[in-house]
């Protein structure tokens, strides 16, 4: 994962105020307007972290969102809350992600996420954190998270998580095959 490639000239980038966020759009309201009025405030409070892929010309073609946040034990399913501590524990947040409308379909989505996850895990490195949640803006996003082993959270149809073990999984099978 970590050698995700995108085309020549596109690059990855901590969203700053000089990026054009009032181009983006992606067909969802909610994520655009996320990106657009909040994401910039919400990094400046350093309560998420936006990155943005960025075009040959500097457009925002994507972008993901994380946070950290904590869930109560009795939330998670029980094959993951059965060896924790009864308390709230961390997690790590993928809070949004966005394809802009003329680049969907590309597999650029996947990529995206699959940075999102790196992220994620080198994060785990210094903060630990139990698993990644996410919040799904509708069933066509949920469909999305799904085939990447993201299951419901019990009593949430639309709150996803990953568990940390899973997640490493995930970046060992990646590592062996860039290896």
């Amino acid at each position: 994962m970590t050698g995700v490639r995108f085309p020549t000239g596109w690059h990855v980038e901590t969203l700053a105020k000089p990026h054009n966020r009032r181009s983006f759009t992606c067909g969802n309201t909610q994520v655009d307007r996320w990106l657009r009025q909040s994401a910039l405030q919400s990094q400046k409070k350093h309560l998420s972290v936006t990155k943005v892929l960025l075009d040959e010309n500097d457009t925002i073609v994507g972008f993901y969102t994380l946070a950290t946040s904590q869930v109560d034990f009795s939330d998670l399913p029980p094959e993951l809350s059965r060896v924790l501590p009864r308390r709230q524990l961390p997690v790590a947040v993928l809070a949004w992600l966005g394809i802009a409308s003329r680049f969907q379909s590309q597999g650029l989505g996947k990529r995206i996420l699959a940075m999102a996850l790196r992220d994620c895990f080198d994060a785990s490195q210094s903060f630990a954190f139990v698993a990644v949640l996410l919040d799904c803006v509708d069933d066509s996003a949920k469909k999305f998270y799904r085939q990447f082993d993201f299951d419901e959270l019990p009593g949430h149809p639309m709150r996803l998580y990953l568990s940390f073990r899973m997640l490493e999984g995930i970046m060992k099978k990646t590592s062996d095959t860039e290896a």
